[in-house]
């Protein structure tokens, strides 16, 4: 006797998979949604990267100045003499010229160890260390007729100190610096690289020791040239 087997049924399962189309249009959104969604991402990405640049080079500003306060960094070369006038203790590109070539005398270079700590050299060259990360644009800022350092080197009536950072990638051919109300430093907001060009911070700051007068310091701040008519010193 011939046993009949039992046919199985298939019934058609509502996860059979995806059809060609319907893996196409999948897809096609993906990808509009990628699209919406990259330049936004491009954004925060220059604008982070921007930001952390602009905080590295104030850092580096600091560690300039600190420097030259102890004396574990060269005076600057480079000095602007003004008349005592508020006006010649601001940075523009009358008193101190943007940079034109690495080998200028007021350049430092600013390199980074694998402790990312920051040092500050007086390179000659500073095209020639390849572990640079930053210039230093620095030159004392001092009222005519005073005198900043004695014979020792020890600021007496103290100077005041300027400041550019520039980035290790600058074309010096095109650089830039603030001029009066145009400013040139870089925002810390960005959508694309930067502009490599322009200083990162830009800053003036006093240098003075236990022999500096506050006559002195405020010559520096004279509102008018003559420092006989400055009755606030005087």
């Amino acid at each position: 006797m011939i046993k009949r087997k039992q046919q199985q049924v298939s019934h058609p399962s509502d996860e059979a998979g995806f059809t060609i189309i319907e893996s196409l249009v999948a897809i096609l959104l993906i990808t509009i949604l990628l699209a919406a969604i990259a330049p936004t991402i491009i954004i925060a990405t220059a604008t982070r990267v921007q930001s952390k640049r602009v905080e590295l080079a104030t850092q580096a500003a600091r560690t300039f100045i600190d420097g030259v306060k102890t004396g574990a960094v060269t005076t600057p070369a480079t000095t602007i003499e003004q008349n005592g006038t508020l006006g010649g203790n601001l940075l523009n590109t009358a008193n101190m010229q943007a940079p034109v070539t690495s080998t200028s005398q007021y350049l430092y270079c600013v390199t980074k160890d694998t402790n990312n700590n920051l040092a500050v050299l007086k390179d000659p060259d500073c095209t020639s260390n390849p572990d640079k990360i930053f210039y230093i644009q620095a030159a004392k800022i001092i009222v005519r007729g005073s005198t900043p350092a004695d014979s020792t080197g020890i600021p007496k009536d103290g100077y005041r100190l300027g400041i550019r950072v520039y980035r290790s990638d600058i074309d010096f051919t095109n650089a830039k610096a603030s001029n009066g109300t145009d400013k040139k430093t870089q925002n810390t907001f960005t959508g694309t690289l930067g502009d490599r060009q322009s200083p990162l911070v830009e800053m003036t700051t006093e240098i003075g020791s236990r022999n500096t007068s506050f006559n002195a310091l405020c010559q520096r701040l004279a509102i008018t040239s003559s420092t006989t008519s400055n009755t606030t010193c005087n």
